[in-house]
């Protein structure tokens, strides 16, 4: 048998892979293909109709894109009417009531509320030997990575997993929300033991205590948490909870969805898409980028040392040198952000509390700073505005929550919306979502291999 004298290097596999699927800019142009399913004047490409939550950022006017400041609908309800309740309620438990109203399209009665609430409590508690088997035989250094296979390992534990009867689909999203802040927990005790080599903990989930309680409660090595950390972080669920059909994860539960396949299928494929960092995953990077200014500037309280890093972030000469400022900006949202908003509040409040004001003086600072350069660097009619991974990751800097739950926590959050246009996907909509890509490969013959 002859044998070719030069293999292939991996180097040049991987220049054949670039050279022949780098699609070029001017076809996109010549097609008029949507970058990111975006318009030219970076308002979205309708898609799909939605009744479970709406985003607000600009408003169109004869054709043309007016700025306008964010507001963010449940069922609705502006986001603002709800947590204004945040420190009212018994329990501090506003994500319950933000779920039920998701999920079924409108506010509980106290009744309602309470069986809710115990179907939850029913439900947390993990199968019989899969908190061994799935999470502490296989921990992952990566939680969202550990959540998104472990959701679909329940699928093995549900004696009707592809019933998409309506009681049965009910049933699977209700137990898939009361488990995800249970996963999470053990994947990050995992996570800590086996590749932190510190204490391994597993405190089983709570009855009576709402969401965010149960999750600082099983994080904790000493189950510990004050009422005013439990009413933060379940004030963060809730501005979590859905961002319309239209954001990356939702828009890909409806696509899965379509295809008729089964729940835990749909729920970790949004999982998958929250995970990365032009999504849920921006919290961390700007965790990541905040310690690095931290550590490139001499004096965090000189603006002009400020100033000059955040300019070279814009040229991409430092940090992850992708000339962004992670935080700063949104695709729909333009003068403001209403859950960074909400979030802004809370973290300057928790900061006086802690004695911390001089970190959110710096993230202010970013904000302000960032917003001011941005405008020089790409014009002065640009209207952007934080984010809400901005404050995010600082409320949870502050609650002394581990970096590596930023983004689990805000896929407890979303869950439910997933499971809502899950839902409204199954029950309104039976046609396969199956949009079109132009071909720009031509026509070629096949050559025998003794001949290439």
């Amino acid at each position: 048998m002859d044998y070719c004298d030069i293999q292939a290097t991996n180097q040049q596999l991987v220049t054949m892979a670039m050279q022949n699927n780098t699609i070029s800019k001017d076809d996109f142009k010549k097609y008029n293909i949507k970058h990111g399913l975006r318009n030219s004047n970076g308002t979205g490409v309708l898609v799909g109709i939605t009744g479970i939550c709406n985003v607000e950022g600009y408003t169109i006017e004869d054709g043309v894109k007016v700025p306008q400041e964010g507001r963010l609908y449940y069922r609705g309800i502006d986001i603002y009417n709800i947590v204004r309740h945040s420190d009212r309620r018994p329990g501090k438990r506003l994500f319950e009531e933000t779920m039920f109203l998701l999920l079924f399209g409108q506010l509980p009665t106290a009744c309602e509320l309470e069986s809710f609430n115990a179907m939850l409590d029913e439900y947390r508690n993990l199968p019989a030997g899969y908190t061994e088997n799935m999470i502490l035989k296989i921990p992952s250094h990566d939680i969202m990575n550990k959540l998104q296979r472990s959701i679909l390992v329940l699928y093995s534990h549900d004696d009707r997993p592809d019933d998409l009867d309506m009681e049965n689909l009910v049933l699977q999203c209700i137990k898939l929300i009361a488990r995800v802040p249970t996963i999470i927990s053990y994947g990050f005790q995992a996570k800590r033991h086996y590749f932190d080599h510190q204490s391994l903990f597993i405190h089983p989930p709570q009855n009576n205590l709402g969401t965010a309680e149960n999750i600082l409660y099983m994080i904790r090595s000493d189950n510990k948490y004050t009422e005013t950390e439990a009413a933060t972080l379940d004030l963060a669920l809730v501005l979590h909870a859905d961002h319309g059909g239209g954001n990356n994860s939702a828009f890909a539960t409806h696509v899965v969805s379509s295809s008729g396949t089964d729940t835990y299928s749909a729920i970790s494929t949004a999982v998958g898409c929250l995970k990365g960092p032009k999504h849920g995953g921006a919290n961390i990077r700007v965790r990541e980028m905040m310690l690095d200014l931290n550590a490139n500037v001499d004096n965090i309280e000189d603006e002009a040392q400020l100033r000059d890093y955040l300019q070279k972030l814009i040229n991409r000469e430092a940090y992850d040198r992708s000339g962004l400022i992670y935080g700063i900006g949104h695709a729909v949202y333009t003068k403001s952000d209403p859950r960074s908003v909400v979030l802004k509040d809370k973290a300057r409040e928790l900061a006086a509390e802690k004695g911390k004001m001089n970190l959110f003086n710096l993230y202010e600072s970013v904000e302000r700073i960032g917003i001011e350069l941005l405008k020089k660097a790409k014009g002065e009619h640009l209207d952007i505005c934080a984010n809400v991974d901005l404050y995010s990751g600082l409320v949870y800097q502050l609650l002394d929550i581990p970096q590596e739950l930023y983004t689990p926590l805000f896929a407890v959050a979303r869950v439910a919306g997933w499971c809502a246009h899950r839902i409204e996907q199954v029950m309104s909509d039976n046609k396969i979502i199956r949009p079109a890509y132009v071909c720009v490969s031509h026509e070629k013959e096949y050559i025998a291999l003794d001949n290439r």
